[in-house]
């Protein structure tokens, strides 16, 4: 019988490997409609009579469980930043304490989502149309990711491992980059996943003057 150190251990790789696991993520019938819907116009495009027809159900049947329009977006706009953010973090600790690796790990995190799940990480584009507290509950979580990869960029260049002047555009650069990439990425096309996420480590660790470590 193993010693809950060993179980301990054995949690912990196991969140480690499942962050660059991404399973066809779950949504409801009305998420997963109302994401199709703001995926294909827009949400000021998109009414909520369009997303009833698509889930053939009323508009009253809709609105039971969700209260309106925006009520949809911020479901799937948290629950597209809230995994982002967890793996964000597994990634951050499955780096230990290198740097390097840790930034390498956050990027490809970042990455296999953003083309893994381009959909619903394109949809983020839509957050300007939220209501100002909803808006700020949404940066709130967005804040946390560039927390983490703020926080590497600085330790990394205390270390030396780095080479940077302003971490806080850095990171900010970083992040613009790697969210750049549902606007132009295809499942269809000829980079996978897996080789997108690695291209962009390396930029990622050319940014912060880390290339001669790769």
């Amino acid at each position: 019988m193993g010693s809950s150190t060993d179980d301990t251990v054995a949690a912990e790789e196991a969140v480690a490997a499942d962050w660059r696991t991404l399973e066809p993520m779950e949504l409801t019938p009305i998420l997963s409609a109302s994401l199709d819907a703001f995926y294909e116009t827009g949400f000021h495009g998109t009414s909520v009579r369009e997303i009833a027809r698509r889930v053939g159900v009323t508009v009253p049947a809709l609105y039971y469980h969700h209260e309106n329009k925006e009520g949809l977006l911020i479901a799937l706009l948290e629950l597209s930043t809230s995994d982002v953010l967890w793996r964000s973090h597994a990634a951050d600790t499955d780096g230990g304490a290198d740097p390097v690796q840790r930034l390498s790990n956050v990027i490809e995190a970042i990455v296999l989502r953003m083309t893994m799940r381009a959909r619903l990480a394109a949809l983020e584009g839509e957050a300007r149309y939220l209501s100002p507290e909803n808006r700020q509950r949404y940066r709130a979580v967005r804040k946390g990711i560039e927390q983490i990869v703020r926080q590497i960029v600085e330790e990394g260049t205390e270390s030396g491992a780095f080479d940077v002047e302003d971490s806080a555009e850095t990171t900010r650069a970083l992040l613009g980059m790697c969210q750049s990439i549902p606007r132009w990425y295809h499942s269809e096309g000829t980079l996978s996943p897996p080789e997108v996420a690695k291209k962009y480590v390396k930029i990622a660790l050319k940014m912060v003057g880390a290339s001669h470590r790769t």
